[in-house]
């Protein structure tokens, strides 16, 4: 076993996200395209000598006391009884509420490196299961511990993750508008806006692969949330602008705000609209 593991966790865009009517269970179902990009957190994971602990270090930003991190380490915990303390050393890259999925992607792998130190060996159903008690996006980062390429058709409540090929010729620009709008408060403007009986025309689930293959300027992808957070934080339309008017021949925001990414045909151009695009936006970054 080692006695530290060095973990990079990936963060993903949205292509498409189409939000559901809520369950029964009060949940929402959804229906989307999950790709992962090269943005990276990174952490250093190793044992201590005070057992039931997890303690986060990251100088980079804030982490509230029950994270994903503590709630991944408790999971683990009650399925394998391990008790070890643990402490993790965290460079945080991924903004936090962008969209893109950087504290699911921590957990999951994360998870992997509680697996790799203690040699638990856990199966795929096991580290599900532990998903489940953390959140839904991290049922698909499950699926990025051999390859940080990773690509999916992705259902349910997020637990149904379908991989598909990525492709290799798409470059992304990713513009961090500033502002923050929490899950719970997207899904309730949401929920509003289909009480009011408004309607968007989303692709059909089984179409989705066959859409993503297809030339990206045919793209007919959407994002349930955007016209709602657009409404409500219109600095994230200006960056979606700003996108097109750099070159980018498909632009939406990522899950429920408020990274808003562009697609670019070739490497050079995302390079050269970043740098065009750093002028008006702080935090802009291809990937």
């Amino acid at each position: 076993m080692l006695a530290t593991v060095h973990v990079s966790a990936p963060a993903k865009v949205n292509l498409h996200l189409r939000v559901l009517p809520k369950r029964t269970d009060a949940l929402h179902g959804i229906e989307s395209i999950f790709q992962t990009v090269n943005l990276f957190d990174e952490f250093n994971v190793c044992k201590t000598a005070e057992p039931g602990s997890c303690i986060v270090d990251c100088s980079t930003m804030t982490l509230p006391g029950v994270n994903t991190f503590t709630e991944t380490y408790k999971a683990y915990c009650a399925l394998t009884g391990f008790r070890a303390g643990i402490r993790v050393a965290l460079t945080k890259r991924i903004p936090a509420g962008g969209g893109l999925g950087g504290g699911s992607s921590d957990a999951a792998a994360f998870l992997y490196s509680l697996d790799v130190l203690n040699g638990t060996s856990l199966s795929m159903k096991q580290a599900v299961a532990i998903a489940g008690e953390v959140g839904s996006d991290v049922f698909f980062f499950l699926h990025c511990r051999n390859s940080t390429s990773v690509c999916a058709v992705v259902t349910g409540r997020g637990e149904k993750v379908r991989l598909i090929k990525p492709r290799t010729d798409l470059h992304f620009v990713l513009v961090f508008p500033g502002v923050y709008c929490s899950t719970a408060e997207c899904y309730g403007l949401l929920d509003r806006r289909t009480v009011s009986g408004e309607t968007e025309v989303f692709p059909a689930l089984e179409e989705l692969e066959t859409v993503y293959n297809g030339p990206v300027t045919n793209w007919r992808f959407r994002n349930s949330f955007t016209s709602v957070i657009v409404q409500k934080y219109p600095v994230i339309g200006l960056a979606a602008d700003d996108l097109r008017k750099a070159g980018a021949v498909f632009t939406e925001m990522s899950g429920s705000g408020s990274t808003v990414y562009g697609v670019f045909e070739t490497f050079e151009e995302a390079q050269k609209a970043q740098k065009k695009l750093a002028q008006r936006w702080e935090n802009c970054v291809v990937a």
